[in-house]
């Protein structure tokens, strides 16, 4: 068998490295909180030096945040591969619904963090920036399905913000509930809620006054 390119190698030594850190930080932050963790003690239970720590992250902060990262783009893959005929409210709904149940069908590993992110204000103030990126990525995806111009209308930034607060509206719930209500059921009464919205989609204009025209 021809060996994997040095460069391959290299990657997964970094992956297998920052994956040890990750592990190592959420199970000693989530354990011990988040003010009497120190970078030394995370670079310790990993097995490496406190230099290495720094070479993956910049702070404690980035390392919690970095483990939901993923979602962001997980919900931008759901949604540009949502039916194109598909309501706002359905495709932002199954999009969501994709990142709930990462978080949910881990609840044994990932409830813990979820409330540290929460509950600690340095750790939900990177999350709340992520999820500001998070909005970008999925308005610009929103305005390509409908063709509409994001410079112009409001709509694409909007439904994708109602989105997003649906998701985030979501976990708070499930982590003050200690992972017993149902994500799936919250995430339904959600959309429930900001389905109307989502679906008054405005008519595409090049001038003048947007009107809208309500889905069924």
């Amino acid at each position: 068998m021809t060996p994997p390119p040095d460069g391959t190698l290299a990657q997964r030594k970094r992956q297998l490295v920052a994956d040890e850190l990750t592990q190592a930080a959420l199970t000693l932050l989530a354990r011990d909180g988040f003010d009497a963790v120190t970078v030394d003690e995370i670079a310790a239970a990993a097995g490496v030096s406190k230099r290495t720590f720094f070479r993956y992250f910049a702070s404690k902060e980035d390392v919690v945040v970095q483990f939901l990262a993923g979602l962001g783009t997980a919900m931008c893959e759901e949604l540009a591969g949502r039916p194109a005929e598909e309501p706002p409210s359905a495709a932002l709904r199954a999009t969501v619904w994709r990142s709930v149940d990462a978080c949910a069908g881990h609840a044994d590993r990932v409830l813990r963090v979820v409330q540290l992110i929460l509950r600690t204000p340095a750790l939900l103030g990177r999350f709340l920036e992520r999820q500001a990126q998070w909005r970008e990525e999925l308005a610009a995806e929103l305005a390509r399905r409908l063709g509409l111009d994001p410079a112009t209308e409001l709509y694409p930034q909007l439904a994708a913000g109602m989105a997003l607060a649906a998701f985030h509206t979501v976990l708070q719930r499930w982590s003050d509930s200690d992972g017993t209500e149902d994500p799936a059921t919250l995430t339904d009464r959600a959309f429930t809620v900001v389905a109307p919205s989502l679906d008054a989609i405005p008519v595409p204009t090049s001038g003048t006054g947007t009107g809208t025209v309500p889905t069924t």
